[in-house]
């Protein structure tokens, strides 16, 4: 059997506040397997985003991973020191954020931020990483590539700053890479193209893929399994073409109710997504 590329086991979030504390993810397990992409589908406030946070070690004040381990590999990156996180993070863990201008720097023109980014795992210079992130704005399909990267992330619409950040996220080569909500408040159409750009950038690197959303149609076309969390517990976790055809948990079917998603459609493009990716 294949060694997971990325292993979450019992994991325990909790919030400690002045009015006590909050379990955020209890007892989460979850393997990711080499060259899949999982969804990882939930409503908000389900702690989807903590899991993500929680993979990279970040998990935002008062907040506390207090039990569990989380592996790539053979490491438990929950008791590796700082200095290691910093080189696993960006690496060999890449983050694709929701919101991209809030996480781009303001004062400093996206290309150096991609530069930037290849520059803190790879002893180069300036020129060099920028001629890199030059290729890398070409390679997420922004035009005039050598003028985008002196722009600042104001000048950008919200699908280029979105295209920015996925340079930023698979410059260095990752071999997971977790994307969460990578496509929120993006109109559909640019939801689109923002989402087949990803998977295109995870097939040139043969990544494994944490995709973290709350929409089931982007858990159809573009997941192989789906987990689904609810108040910070998994309740499934199954083949996406099997959650679609007869979801197992009252909760999952009440998700697919409530979106209105038809599940005969869902599962159809799920196979057809799967027989592309087989023939390919």
């Amino acid at each position: 059997m294949a060694v997971p590329a990325l292993s979450i086991k019992d994991l325990v979030v909790r919030f400690h506040t002045p009015r006590g504390v909050v379990s955020a993810v209890e007892g989460l397990s979850l393997d990711l397997m080499p060259g899949e992409t999982l969804g990882l589908l939930g409503e908000s406030g389900s702690g989807k985003s903590l899991v993500a946070w929680s993979v990279l070690g970040l998990v935002p004040h008062p907040g506390r991973i207090e039990a569990g381990e989380i592996r790539l590999g053979d490491r438990d990156l929950l008791r590796a020191p700082q200095e290691e996180l910093q080189s696993i993070r960006g690496r060999e863990i890449g983050f694709i954020v929701h919101n991209a201008r809030a996480h781009l720097n303001p004062l400093i023109p996206v290309g150096r931020q991609i530069a930037a980014a290849y520059r803190a795992h790879h002893d180069v210079s300036k020129k060099q990483a920028l001629d890199l992130a030059v290729e890398m704005l070409r390679r997420v399909a922004i035009p005039d590539a050598e003028r985008r990267a002196a722009a600042y992330p104001h000048e950008l619409s919200g699908g280029m700053a979105q295209r920015v950040v996925i340079a930023i996220a698979t410059i260095n080569g990752p071999g997971v890479l977790v994307a969460d909500e990578p496509t929120m408040g993006l109109d559909v159409t640019i939801q689109s193209q923002v989402l087949e750009l990803l998977a295109e950038q995870v097939r040139r690197l043969g990544a494994s893929t944490l995709l973290i959303t709350r929409d089931l149609g982007i858990v159809a076309k573009y997941c192989d399994r789906v987990a689904v969390l609810h108040a910070g517990a998994l309740i499934e976790e199954r083949p996406v073409s099997d959650f679609f055809a007869a979801p197992a948990h009252p909760y999952s079917a009440e998700l697919l109710r409530a979106a209105s998603f038809d599940v005969a459609e869902g599962l159809e493009t799920s196979l057809e997504s799967q027989a592309s990716t087989e023939g390919r």
